[in-house]
């Protein structure tokens, strides 16, 4: 046998360290391949699942009797809601029936939301019958639920879950909602945990005092009560509704928070005060009527054209505005279209800093540019 140079046994170790690199590669190639199908599989998946289906766009527990749901369509047609109900899970419960329930009515127009409100409309009401306020009624396209014993789907509190669902309820009070009795069954959304009935601040909860919070798991009272007279708004990257219970309800993964009322103001951005001394009290309903959702992509391709930048958003109470040293004036405008505050700002002032800690819910800044263009942001404070 001709023995090997060492010339030719480095020869033949390249070969064989070249086809195994190629080997390597072709197997890598593939995985990367497959990897980016399985990627596009899923993305398509996704993809078909968002922005096709209704969902809640915001959930008011206010004071008293002032309760809303706001539901968004995100699609380019209009859709008719009698063919979807609401139905409320109440301190935990693991099902609910058709009294716990009711059928929607009215349509959506695409893109557009519609609001409904409990309907206690008697100026004279007390106590459980307490008339919700004007500036809720005024927000309403629907009211729903004026007899408690026929329906009490709309008297949520901070620890019931709600579930925004298709299909016609039977007639029977006492049918459960399930895929059996009710016809056209789907779960469309769901605020909250069915079967959780979270604590309150002393870790308890008894009667209705109980809210999901702002730390871990969620429904042990700890950190911050969010879900208790509170408004949650679903944030603009949230393209679809919850269509399964969730394991835990983490009320800010997917929503902001706004208090139920604010503190009106004068022009000059100052409490005023009722005839009994204490400060005049406006409800938080600016945000219902609209919903700024990702699905519209009018307003995220126009968004994107908007030079300045606004953040954080929610806030504690620190905003800051960013733009290209073109920005001329800054003015912070309430829910209720009063000026509180208006910045001049400097030709080398490419990030303004606002202190709007004395303020709670949501306002707006209208950003004027050195042109005299003006946008408009929507900011929400805690």
């Amino acid at each position: 046998m001709t023995s090997l140079t060492p010339q030719m046994a480095e020869t033949i170790s390249k070969h064989q360290l070249n086809t195994a690199d190629c080997q390597l590669n072709k197997t890598n190639i593939m995985k990367q391949t497959l990897l980016y199908l399985s990627f596009v599989a899923a993305m398509s998946s996704f993809a078909q699942n968002t922005c096709n289906e209704l969902f809640i766009s915001e959930y008011v527990e206010g004071w008293s009797n002032n309760k809303a749901l706001e539901i968004y369509n995100p699609t380019n047609n209009p859709i008719d809601l009698s063919g979807y109900f609401v139905s409320r899970y109440s301190n935990g419960a693991t099902s609910a029936t058709v009294a716990n329930s009711i059928q929607l009515s009215g349509t959506i127009p695409a893109k557009g939301v519609y609001v409904g409100v409990i309907q206690k409309l008697d100026p004279n009401g007390t106590g459980q019958e307490a008339p919700v306020w004007d500036s809720l009624q005024a927000r309403a396209d629907g009211f729903y639920c004026q007899d408690y014993n026929v329906s009490n789907a709309w008297y949520w509190n901070g620890n019931d879950a709600v579930l925004l669902a298709k299909g016609s309820l039977p007639a029977s009070p006492t049918s459960v909602i399930n895929a059996t009795n009710v016809t056209g069954f789907a779960i469309v959304d769901v605020f909250g945990k069915i079967g959780e009935n979270p604590a309150n601040e002393t870790g308890t909860s008894s009667g209705n005092d109980g809210a999901w919070s702002s730390q871990f798991p969620y429904s042990t009272g700890l950190g911050v009560l969010i879900t208790k007279d509170h408004s949650m708004i679903r944030k603009p990257a949230i393209l679809k509704g919850q269509t399964s219970n969730p394991s835990f309800f983490d009320p800010l993964l997917e929503w902001d928070s706004i208090p139920p009322v604010i503190v009106r103001l004068d022009a000059n951005g100052d409490t005023l005060f009722g005839t009994s001394g204490n400060p005049i009290l406006d409800g938080n309903w600016s945000s219902l009527g609209s919903h700024e959702c990702n699905c519209n992509n009018i307003s995220v391709n126009e968004a994107a054209k908007l030079l300045p930048s606004v953040y954080p958003n929610p806030s504690n109470g620190l905003v800051f505005v960013k733009t290209q040293n073109d920005l001329r004036k800054i003015q912070v405008i309430s829910a209720l279209g009063q000026q509180v505050k208006e910045l001049q700002i400097s030709a080398t002032q490419s990030v303004v800093e606002l202190d709007l800690n004395n303020l709670q819910g949501v306002y707006f800044l209208r950003l004027t540019n050195n042109a005299g263009e003006q946008t408009l942001h929507k900011v929400i404070i805690r």
